[in-house]
């Protein structure tokens, strides 16, 4: 322990705490402030330098080797030549079980990591104060009693002063009584400033709810009851509210929490007295339902939510209509651990997300095997991109009238070092949910780029071969995909009337008028525009002649059926006429038999693509394809 001089103090503080870094800047702190400092580096050093330094204010690190913060202060309580000391707790936890704990061992205060100067300086000062003011009054009470001593030797010796000296004694004890009604008053309006703290760490300041932490401890309690009753059952119910963010995007946030006060209070309208409702954050609710007869009981709780949410919001002057995906879990003596309710409960509410939105899902294993398979494909698809274990396939796309390769789509695929070819039904969804498919997608239309120029470059004889690459929801809602992919085209020198761009249907219908500005952008810059799966989703004919397409593209499950006198043969036709109306193309995917070709070339369909003609190719492949220049006639 080291105790740097001071010329001038204002009071003694020692600090206990074993990182240096910490140890500098309090010291510089409060030495600059006009304190005399003390450091300790760990507990021990610390008890020791607490009884022969007799220091007026310790500032004390909870987290520290050998003897913790708690229990270095229940030590200094317990020793008399310590226990009026002051000590201010500093830590970086900031958990209120925490802070009560701190007070609970005999601290006076709390400063949380990392340090706010100004918080420092005033919450040393303001015990040092108190301290001062203690002792004050503790010096002014011995110099009454000295006083009284004196009235009464006084009165035996001179009896002329006994009223001189009484009037004495009413000042002093008026002064001690407003010293004490003052410091009462400190006393009360810090309790109130601690129980308001409890409260405010307890609860959610939007709407007034029990918070994440107070769920967890009444979950605790439940599994211990649960434990020693068999007859005490209980549910935890998840829910997070579908179409919220949609609220906050086009309303603005302040919309957004009114409308989750007002969901807060319906969702109290489905709750028994014995129930419990918390908000964990953001959209998410939960619902402790406590003394019930089963699983089923849950279920009536969850449909009785889901048929209170089916009325519309009225949230500044616009109706807002908002559901909810439910996850149900059943509280069993299988459980040892709140977090694992909970878990559970949230695993189940995104399985029933996944079923569509506004369905409720009951928690069973396979979920939690689920989770977890899908975490870990989460963490393998972010290794991926910097293992370079994603390779682009290139399918052809062949000029059914003249039977030549028009050009290829880029199709993406994940070479696991462990696993092998990992299908990309299985991987894109989760790269689409995590949010990876952007630097992902963004990745395979670099490639594609690249590669096309290369075989420009290469085979003059085809420069007029063009490149198909998907563009997923995700991206197409990135704010500089416009930007990403000039850059793209100015770094891979590529021509862009050469590059096709397949979007979903279900791109445009999310929100049309900033979809269509994106692909007149596009259309600016001569980029091809192709909608993807067409016919199974939910394309509006009245919308489809005002966007810049230059494409559409059949989905198979058209293709596969067609034959003379197939219903799917008359679906095509109309999709290829309707496309030729509006002065654009149509390329059939899913062609694998020399039937679909007749078929395709007699409705005037320009390009068709599937295995009839080539399953996707390696780049080699691909290459060797071109090069052969054959004819699929």
């Amino acid at each position: 322990m080291s105790c740097p001089p001071v010329q001038v103090s204002k009071g003694n503080i020692l600090i206990v705490d074993d990182t240096p870094a910490n140890l500098e800047l309090l010291n510089t702190i409060l030495t600059r402030a006009g304190y005399e400092v003390c450091v300790a580096v760990d507990g021990q050093t610390g008890l020791e330098g607490a009884r022969y330094g007799q220091p007026d204010l310790i500032l004390l690190d909870i987290m520290m080797p050998g003897i913790n913060g708690y229990d270095v202060c229940r030590q200094l309580k317990q020793d008399e030549t310590t226990s009026e000391i002051p000590v201010i707790f500093i830590s970086a936890l900031d958990e209120a079980l925490d802070k009560v704990k701190a007070f609970t061992v005999g601290g006076i205060d709390y400063i949380a990591k990392p340090f706010q100067f100004k918080e420092v300086l005033a919450r040393v000062q303001n015990q040092l104060t108190i301290r001062e003011l203690q002792q004050q009054l503790r010096a002014k009470n011995a110099r009454l009693q000295r006083e009284i001593h004196d009235r009464i030797v006084a009165e035996a010796e001179v009896r002329q002063l006994n009223e001189q000296l009484e009037q004495r004694v009413r000042q002093r004890t008026a002064e001690l009584e407003s010293a004490n009604r003052k410091l009462e008053r400190e006393i009360l309006e810090r309790r109130r400033a601690q129980e308001q703290l409890m409260y405010m760490a307890l609860h959610d300041s939007l709407t007034g709810l029990p918070n994440r932490v107070l769920l967890m401890e009444q979950l605790e309690k439940a599994l211990k009851w649960s434990k020693n009753n068999s007859d005490y059952h209980f549910a935890v119910l998840f829910i997070d509210c579908d179409r919220f963010k949609v609220v906050n995007d086009s309303l603005g946030h302040l919309a957004g929490d009114r409308l989750l006060t007002f969901i807060s209070h319906r969702l109290d309208l489905c709750l028994r007295s014995v129930d419990t409702l918390f908000r964990l954050g953001g959209d998410e609710f939960t619902i402790l339902l406590e003394h019930i007869d089963g699983i089923e009981d849950a279920i009536q709780t969850a449909e009785r939510i889901q048929h209170q949410l089916i009325a519309p919001f009225h949230v500044d002057g616009h109706e807002v209509f908002i559901g909810a995906s439910i996850g149900i879990v059943f509280g069993t003596s299988e459980y040892d651990q709140s977090e694992h309710l909970l878990r559970d409960a949230d695993a189940a509410m995104y399985c029933a997300k996944d079923l569509g939105k506004g369905r409720y899902r009951v928690f069973d294993a396979g979920m939690h095997v689920r989770a977890v398979n899908f975490l870990q494909l989460e963490t393998d698809l972010r290794r991926a991109l910097d293992r370079s274990e994603f390779r682009v396939y290139y399918q052809p796309i062949i000029d059914l009238q003249r039977n030549s390769i028009a050009g290829f789509e880029a199709l993406l695929r994940w070479h696991h070092p462990e696993r092998g070819i990992v299908p990309p039904a299985e991987f894109i969804p989760a790269a689409e949910e995590t949010g990876l498919i952007v630097p992902i997608g963004a990745w395979v239309l670099r490639e594609a780029c690249m590669q096309l120029r290369q075989w420009h470059q290469e085979f003059p004889q085809h420069s007029a071969l063009t490149i198909a690459v998907n563009i997923s929801v995700r991206q197409f809602s990135q704010a500089n995909l416009l930007e990403q992919i000039d850059s793209i085209l100015r770094d891979t020198q590529l021509d862009s009337r050469f590059l096709k761009l397949e979007i979903t249907e279900s791109t445009i219908v999310e929100n049309y008028q900033a979809a269509k500005a994106i692909l007149e952008a596009f259309k600016s810059r001569q980029i091809q525009l192709s909608i993807d799966d067409f016919g199974t989703g939910y394309s509006s004919l009245s919308h489809l002649h005002q966007l810049p397409v230059d494409l559409l593209k059949i989905d198979r499950a058209f293709v596969d059926p067609i034959d003379e006198n197939s219903s799917e043969r008359e679906i095509v036709r109309a999709i290829v006429t309707l496309a030729h109306s509006l002065n654009m193309s149509v390329i059939a995917e899913g062609v694998e038999t020399a039937v679909h070709v007749e078929q395709l070339k007699k409705l005037d369909c320009e390009f068709g693509q599937g295995y009839y003609f080539s399953k996707p190719l390696d780049l080699d492949r691909a290459t060797e394809l071109i090069a052969v220049d054959r004819s699929w006639a």
